[in-house]
C-alpha cells in the first residue's frame, strides 16, 4: 500500500495535493523544487524535509511529479532509483513515464488550485491511468482515500478534458476579470456580479449548458448588442471579443 509519497514540485496543485494527503494520513517525506524559496515554504506546511536537487530525492513508495508541462521530461530524466512514478499534467500523455520508469501512470485532479485556497477533495474528481493493472489498483486507493469521484481516463480522454476545463474555467475567469474591470472603471463592485455567476453555475447541475444559455446573444437582439457594442468603442479588443462570443452563442443556439 502506497503510505510514503515524495512531492517534486510545489505550485498551486502540488501545495493542496500535499495538504489533502497529509491530512488523509499520508507521509510526505519529502518536498522538491527548483527554487529553495518554494521548497521550503511547501515543506514547512507538510512538515517534511526539502531538496532543490533531484539526485538527492529521498526513496518512497510513490513520486508525483507536479510540475509545468514543458519541464516535466527533462525533470523525468533526472529522477533516479524510483519504481512508481505519476505525474498530474491534463495534457501529457501517461507514455512520457515510459522510458525512466517501471510502474508509472497519471494522478490527475480536476480542479483549478491556488495556493492560499483550501479546497474539499472529497469533492474533486480523481482522473487515473496506470501502465499495469496492479499500479492502477494501488492509485485507485490512494485516490479513494482524497475522493469520493475516482475514475478511469486515458490519455487520448484526458487531453479533451483538460480542453474542455480550459474553455469552462480559465477562459470564464477571464470573463469574470473583464466584468470586474468595467465595473472599477465606472466605481462598482465585482461583488455586485457575485450571486448572477452563482446561480449561472448552480443552474447548470439542473439543465444542459445550452438550455441554460440566456442574454442578447441567444434571440440576436441587435439593438441591445449594438449598445454594448457602442459602450465598448474605446476597447476595440474587447468589442472582438463581445462579437465573436456573441455570434457563436446565436449559432450554437440556433444549430440545436
Amino acid at each position: 500500500m502506497i503510505q510514503n509519497i515524495s512531492l517534486v514540485g510545489a505550485g498551486n496543485l502540488a501545495t493542496q495535493l500535499g495538504k489533502a494527503l497529509k491530512q488523509a494520513g499520508l507521509h510526505i517525506i519529502q518536498v522538491y523544487s527548483r527554487t529553495e524559496t518554494s521548497a521550503k515554504a511547501l515543506a514547512a506546511v507538510l512538515e517534511c524535509p526539502y531538496t532543490t536537487d533531484l539526485s538527492t530525492l529521498l526513496k518512497s513508495d510513490l513520486v508525483i511529479v507536479s510540475v509545468k508541462d514543458d519541464a516535466l521530461e527533462q525533470v523525468l530524466s533526472q529522477i533516479k532509483g524510483s519504481s512508481k512514478v505519476v505525474h498530474t499534467g491534463g495534457s501529457v500523455p501517461m507514455d512520457i513515464l515510459a522510458s525512466y520508469f517501471n510502474k508509472f501512470g497519471v494522478f490527475y485532479p480536476l480542479q483549478t488550485f491556488s495556493k492560499k485556497r483550501d479546497v474539499d477533495f472529497s469533492s474533486i474528481p480523481i482522473c487515473l491511468e496506470a501502465n499495469t493493472p496492479e499500479f492502477y489498483d494501488e492509485l485507485q486507493k490512494l485516490a479513494d482515500r482524497l475522493s469520493k469521484t475516482v475514475s478511469f481516463v486515458n490519455s487520448e480522454q484526458r487531453k479533451i478534458l483538460h480542453l474542455a476545463a480550459v474553455f469552462t474555467c480559465n477562459f470564464v475567469n477571464h470573463f469574470y476579470q473583464i466584468g470586474d474591470s468595467l465595473l472599477e472603471d465606472k466605481g462598482m463592485d465585482f461583488s455586485m456580479l457575485q450571486p448572477l455567476i452563482l446561480e449561472t453555475a448552480q443552474k447548470v447541475k439542473d439543465l444542459k449548458p445550452i438550455d441554460a444559455q440566456t442574454g442578447p446573444a441567444v434571440r440576436f437582439d441587435e439593438t441591445i448588442i449594438n449598445k454594448h457594442l457602442n459602450l465598448l468603442s474605446d476597447k476595440p479588443e474587447l468589442q472582438k471579443i463581445y462579437s465573436f462570443v456573441s455570434e457563436s452563442i446565436y449559432q450554437t443556439k440556433n444549430s440545436k
